[in-house]
C-alpha cells in the first residue's frame, strides 16, 4: 500500500474549499460563469473516484457556468490495474460494460447534455458509450482525443508520457488511430513513469511533477521530440508548476485536462462536433 502523507490538515478549511470547488447538486443553472456555458450540464464519466476532483477543477477552470455530474468507481481502476497485472486485455469488458451503464444513467437520470470520458484507460469504452447512447442524442466525448489530434497536427516524434501502467498501452492506441484515420503515420516514443504515481500517492505534487519535467529534458538531449503528450488526467497538475511549458521546454507539452475541456466547451457552445474522424 502506498504511504499517506502525515501533513497536518485544517479539516474546515479542506471541506470548504472542496466544496467551493465541487459545488453540491441542484435544480438550476450554475449562478454564474460564461453566458454561453450556464444552463448546461456535462457529464463526467471517471475511471475512479478520487480523480473526480482533478475533472472539476479542470472543468471549472475551462467550463465556468457548466453544471457537473459525475459517475465512476474505484471498482473500476481496480479491476484495470488487476487485469494490467495479470497480463489480460485491459481495460477489461466488464469495466466497458460498466462506463456503458453510468453513461445511461448519466443522460437518463441526470438529463446530461454531453458526456466525458475523462479516463485514459478507459477510452477503449469509447466505442461502446457512444454506440448506446446513439438513440439518446448526447454526444459523447474522449478527454485525449483532442490532445492525440493536436499531436499528430505538430508532426515530428510524439513523446508520451504515462504514470500510470495499465494507461500506456490505451494512449498509444488512440494516438495511433487518430494518425491513422488522418492517412498519416506518427513515431511515438512511450515513458512510463511510477515514481510520479508513487509521489502523487503521497500527495507530493511538486514532485509528480519534477519527475515530469526531468523526463522532457532528458529524451529531449537523447532524440529529436515534435511533441510531448501527457496520458492521464491526473499529470494536468503539470501545469500548476509549469504553465508555459512551450517556453520553457522549447515544444508543446499538451494535457488531456487543457485540450479535452476546450474542445468539450466548443460541443456544449454549439460550435464544434464531439470528436473528429479526421
Amino acid at each position: 500500500m502506498m504511504p499517506l502523507s502525515t501533513a497536518p490538515v485544517d479539516p474546515g478549511a479542506l471541506f470548504a474549499e472542496y466544496i467551493r470547488i465541487t459545488g453540491l447538486p441542484h435544480l438550476g443553472p450554475e449562478p454564474r460563469g460564461d453566458p454561453v456555458l450556464i444552463g448546461k450540464r456535462l457529464g463526467l464519466l471517471n475511471g475512479s473516484t478520487w480523480v473526480a476532483l482533478w475533472s472539476s477543477f479542470f472543468a471549472r477552470r475551462y467550463l465556468p457556468g457548466v453544471q457537473l455530474v459525475h459517475a465512476g468507481s474505484d471498482a473500476v481502476q481496480l479491476n484495470f490495474m488487476a487485469a494490467h497485472e495479470r497480463g489480460e486485455p485491459c481495460p477489461p469488458e466488464a469495466n466497458v460494460q460498466a462506463f456503458v451503464r453510468y453513461a445511461r444513467d448519466l443522460v437518463d437520470l441526470g438529463g446530461v447534455d454531453a458526456i466525458l470520458i475523462t479516463c485514459s484507460t478507459m477510452n477503449r469504452a469509447y466505442p461502446a458509450v457512444e454506440l448506446a447512447l446513439a438513440d439518446r442524442g448526447c454526444p459523447v466525448l474522449q478527454i485525449d482525443a483532442p490532445m492525440m489530434e493536436r499531436a499528430v497536427e505538430q508532426g515530428g516524434p510524439v513523446l508520451v508520457l504515462a504514470t500510470h501502467g495499465p494507461t500506456v498501452r490505451s494512449t498509444s492506441q488512440l494516438l495511433a488511430e487518430t494518425a491513422g484515420a488522418r492517412g498519416r503515420s506518427v513515431e511515438r516514443i512511450e515513458l512510463s513513469l511510477p515514481a510520479a504515481w508513487a509521489h502523487l500517492a503521497e500527495g507530493d505534487v511538486e514532485r509528480h511533477n519534477r519527475v515530469l519535467a526531468d523526463a522532457i529534458r532528458e529524451q529531449c538531449r537523447l532524440r529529436p521530440v515534435g511533441c510531448v503528450v501527457l496520458a492521464q488526467l491526473s499529470m494536468s497538475v503539470f501545469l500548476l508548476t509549469h504553465p508555459e511549458p512551450e517556453s520553457e521546454f522549447g515544444l508543446p507539452v499538451w494535457t488531456s485536462a487543457e485540450c479535452g475541456f476546450q474542445r468539450t466547451r466548443d460541443v456544449l457552445a454549439g460550435g464544434e462536433r464531439a470528436n473528429r474522424r479526421a
